[in-house]
Order: C-alpha cells, then sequence, then structure tokens
C-alpha cells in the first residue's frame, strides 16, 4: 500500500509542476506585451512634438526616455555623445545582460527625433513604442535572456543618421571586448502604424502588412536574409497581422550597419515601394500627431513588438525564472 501511495503522490506533484511551468515562456512573455502600453508610449513621446534635432525638444525627449528605462529597472542606462551638423547630440540606450553569453548581444533600434512641425507619432513614436514595450518586457525580474539585448535610441536620423552611423563607427572595432558585446544582429522599427493601401485610403487596408526588409546588396545579406526569415516565422506564431520580407531596405538606421551585421527593418510599408511615393500622408507633415491614427492603426504597430518580441525568444533564448 505503501508503494502504491508513494507512487500516486509522485505522480500527483509532477503534474502539479507540470500545470505550473510554462509550456512556452516565449509566448508567456510575449503575453506581457500590453497595447495601452504601447500607446501610452507614443502619448509620452509626442508631448514633444517633433523632437527635431538640436532642439530643446529633443534634449526633453532624451530625458523622458531615460527616465522610462530607469522605471523599467534600468540601471545601465547610457548616453552616446556625439557631434552632428547642429552640435552636440545623443543616442541612449540600455542594455538586458544576458545570463550565458552576455558578450554577444542583439540591437532592438528606433530613431527618438522626428521633423514636419507635428509630433511625429508614426515616424517615428511608433517606433520608439515597440522598443519601449520590448525593454518594459524584457526588464521584468523573471525574464531573462541568453545574450544580451540593447535598446537603443537613435538620434538625427531625419538629417544624416549620424547617430547610428557615428555608433556603428566607433563601437564596430569594439566588439568583443568588455566596451561592446559582439552584435548578432540589429533590428530596427520605423514608422509602424499606417498601411492604407496605395493609394491611401481613409481607413486601413484589408490587406495590411508588416514589412520586413533586409538589403540584398549589403556584405550581410545572407545574414540579414535568416534574421528577416526568423522575424517571419514569429510573426506566424505570435502576431495577428501577416509580416511580408524586403530585400531593398533603405532610409533608416540599420543600412549603417549592414555591411557589419544581421540587419532588418520592420515598419508599416518598404521603403521605396510605398512610403517615399505616398503610401502614407502624415510623413514628414504637421498631421502626424497621435490624434490622427485609428485604434486598428494602433493595433497594427503593437503586432511589430509581439513579432520582434517572438523573434527574441528564439533568437536571444528568453525564459522564465522558476519561482522558490
Amino acid at each position: 500500500m505503501r508503494s502504491v501511495l508513494g507512487i500516486l503522490l509522485l505522480a500527483a506533484g509532477l503534474s502539479a509542476q507540470t500545470t505550473n511551468a510554462p509550456s512556452d515562456p516565449v509566448r508567456t512573455v510575449v503575453g506581457r506585451l500590453e497595447l495601452a502600453r504601447y500607446k501610452a508610449h507614443i502619448k509620452g513621446l509626442t508631448q514633444f512634438g517633433d523632437r527635431m534635432q538640436g532642439t530643446e525638444r529633443n534634449r526633453d525627449a532624451i530625458d523622458w526616455l531615460e527616465k522610462q528605462l530607469q522605471s523599467f529597472g534600468y540601471s545601465n542606462v547610457e548616453r552616446h555623445r556625439f557631434m552632428s551638423s547642429s552640435g552636440p547630440l545623443e543616442n541612449i540606450y540600455a542594455t538586458k545582460i544576458g545570463t550565458i553569453t552576455p558578450g554577444e548581444m542583439y540591437i532592438i533600434s528606433a530613431h527618438m527625433d522626428g521633423r514636419g512641425g507635428g509630433e511625429a507619432a508614426d515616424d517615428d513614436g511608433s517606433g520608439c513604442a515597440v522598443v519601449l514595450e520590448l525593454a518594459r518586457v524584457l526588464g521584468m525580474a523573471d525574464v531573462q535572456t541568453n545574450r544580451s539585448v540593447r535598446f537603443i535610441f537613435w538620434n538625427n536620423e531625419e538629417f544624416g543618421m549620424d547617430g547610428s552611423g557615428t555608433y556603428a563607427h566607433e563601437r564596430a572595432p569594439l566588439q568583443g571586448t568588455a566596451a561592446e558585446p559582439k552584435w548578432l544582429g540589429i533590428i530596427q522599427h520605423d514608422m509602424m502604424m499606417f498601411d492604407h493601401g496605395m493609394p491611401p485610403g481613409p481607413k486601413q487596408s484589408p490587406n495590411a502588412d508588416i514589412n520586413i526588409e533586409y538589403q540584398r546588396s549589403s556584405t550581410m545579406a545572407d545574414d540579414s536574409a535568416k534574421l528577416a526569415a526568423a522575424l517571419q516565422a514569429a510573426n506566424r506564431s505570435y502576431a495577428q497581422y501577416p509580416a511580408t520580407i524586403g530585400a531593398n531596405m533603405a532610409g533608416t538606421d540599420s543600412i549603417r550597419f549592414e555591411d557589419l551585421a544581421a540587419s532588418v527593418s520592420v515598419r508599416e510599408n518598404e521603403r521605396i515601394t510605398g512610403i517615399i511615393r505616398g503610401s502614407n500622408p502624415h510623413h514628414h507633415e504637421p498631421t502626424d500627431k497621435y490624434e490622427n491614427y485609428a485604434e486598428e492603426d494602433f493595433r497594427f504597430g503593437f503586432n511589430s513588438a509581439q513579432t520582434t518580441l517572438g523573434a527574441l525568444g528564439q533568437l536571444a533564448g528568453i525564459s522564465l525564472a522558476r519561482s522558490r
């Protein structure tokens, strides 16, 4: 009887452990992303207007981003200072330190500056909100990553991309040292919310999809294509809107890395065939304001956060620490 009872108790204990243990920690972590918080991040950043480089609005936005990252639990927030044509500027970043291979990292980025005289809500408050929401969730005490993940907000994308360009130039030779982990890939987020077809209609297109682009002509094209494929696979598992892959990445900060590491941009439309041909009437216009985007537009942008975080689950190795 004791033997039978012992077996039954052991089985019950194993069953309870199985029930309490998350079967898919990545899905659990992706489930912690919140649309309301994504919208709040955009709203918070747009309070500073378009955040043109060299303005007080730009400096105030950098201060605000620092406070947000610190509120998520990052004690290692850093400012990368550089000189631009408009004077001294700063990128800002925080790093989730990997538990197994901290000397390797993925860069998750967006540009925090904007132009047009509005609020730069989509370009690129929407991309910054993706980065902030990922930083918030990955900053939770029970979330671990095998590899490091750096959340970077570039400055002065709009007039030369010298924030990302200076970082790439200065830090590339330092990879693998105590000063800079090795870059495994960069995922840039730039304009995430508006896919209303071409020509753009008043409402979201029924065929709205997330565009993942790499540069076929770059030195790192093969690795970049693999990174794009990893994002597309994650999109199928963790997001609602579909994702398509393009091979002509252009006009955003990831191009500064395309010959140095696997590099992709995630955005609402292809840069060449969509955005610069007028797919978004708010692009660089005073109308790029929070109030001019509908609920489905915010949901569309939020899907990019789900896509990127899902991909990081495999790429960076996301797990949950067991509670004691």
